[in-house]
């Protein structure tokens, strides 16, 4: 063949690409928990952090998008942001164990190839969406626990620091009253599953996600936890387990959600969202809504972010707020917290 006509055919190839590239949506969106968040539970500096906080959260994701980088990356530096401030349960914020310690949680999956990795119980990787990142990418597991992760974590090379760095007073005195308030509900009952839908809901939420879509058009997801206050016996909730608390398919949606794990992980919101947008052709709105609402019907509650290969953007909950960011494919910004933000 003429090489020239085999130089004019690789450059129209790279053109058609690069112009797909450009005019293809760009879409990020992110979540700092769900549960009883009010205008009085919040004073005017502290709402102002918070929401100065998901604002560089979330550009730091979208930055990665304008770019022409990939969703995962996009993910990452929206998490590494919350990870890094002591207001939200993930990384320095993370709340504590029965035994006063932290073990955080973390997961991502990725859209186009349906690849996922997660971390549960870790206690000394400073970034733990990091170490699920590492599994999936420098693993042959999907998902490792407790000491083997930590382990895993340091042949790699990842940061590490002594547990005491996730510690906060806020948090510790948030150990101090779920213990009163679980000592107290136990006198009266010896159900645990009431004791538990009876505990306040600030014990049992508190987790951070995002979800995006970049120029490939390829989706992903990712959530990072410490989990609920007071937690023993290694327990573990939604945030780590594919198809609960994330969730990621180039032919349906990418999801991240907060609430109460036992709920998210015993009706697979995540994948069951995504489900409903694949075989049922829903919206990704009345998806999540279907989902959520369900949820409310049995005791859970907690919200999810959802994208999808359009830039669509849902951030359904049934909770009192939900911190929460996005960007979708017409640029529009959002920065919410409370329920009654459009």
């Amino acid at each position: 063949m003429n090489k020239k006509i085999v130089l004019s055919s690789v450059l129209c190839s790279l053109l058609a690409a690069t112009s797909y590239a450009d005019s293809n949506p760009i879409a990020i969106a992110i979540h700092g928990g769900a549960g009883v968040i009010t205008r009085d539970a919040l004073d005017e500096d502290k709402e102002r952090a918070i929401r100065e906080t998901l604002e560089f959260a979330l550009r730091s994701g979208y930055a990665v998008l304008e770019q022409g980088g990939s969703s995962e990356q996009a993910i990452i530096n929206a998490i590494i942001a919350l990870e890094s401030s002591p207001l939200f349960n993930a990384g320095v914020g993370a709340v504590y164990t029965h035994d006063a310690t932290h073990e955080l949680d973390a997961s991502i999956m990725l859209g186009h190839n349906r690849q996922a990795g997660a971390v549960s119980g870790i206690q000394f990787t400073e970034h733990p969406i990091l170490a699920a990142q590492a599994v999936l990418h420098q693993s042959v597991h999907v998902m490792l626990s407790g000491d083997g992760a930590d382990e895993f974590s340091r042949s790699i090379g990842l940061p590490q620091v002594e547990n005491s760095f996730f510690n906060t007073p806020f948090r510790r005195e948030q150990l101090d009253r779920a213990k009163q308030q679980t000592s107290e509900l136990k006198a009266i009952s010896n159900d645990h599953e009431q004791i538990a839908l009876l505990l306040d809901d600030e014990f049992k939420f508190g987790t951070v996600g995002a979800v995006a879509l970049d120029q490939s058009g390829n989706l992903a997801a990712g959530t990072s936890t410490g989990g609920m206050t007071n937690k023993r016996f290694g327990r573990v909730g939604d945030a780590p387990i594919i198809g609960a608390g994330t969730f990621a398919d180039n032919d349906s949606c990418a999801v991240s959600a907060t609430g109460h794990g036992e709920y998210f992980i015993r009706y697979n919101v995540a994948s069951d969202i995504c489900a409903r947008v694949e075989y049922l052709g829903e919206s990704i709105e009345i998806a999540g809504q279907q989902v959520i609402s369900k949820l409310l019907e049995v005791g859970g509650t907690g919200g999810v972010i959802i994208t999808n290969r359009d830039g669509a953007i849902s951030m359904p909950f049934n909770t009192e707020g939900m911190y929460r960011a996005s960007i979708d494919a017409s640029g529009k910004v959002t920065v919410q917290i409370f329920s009654d933000e459009d």
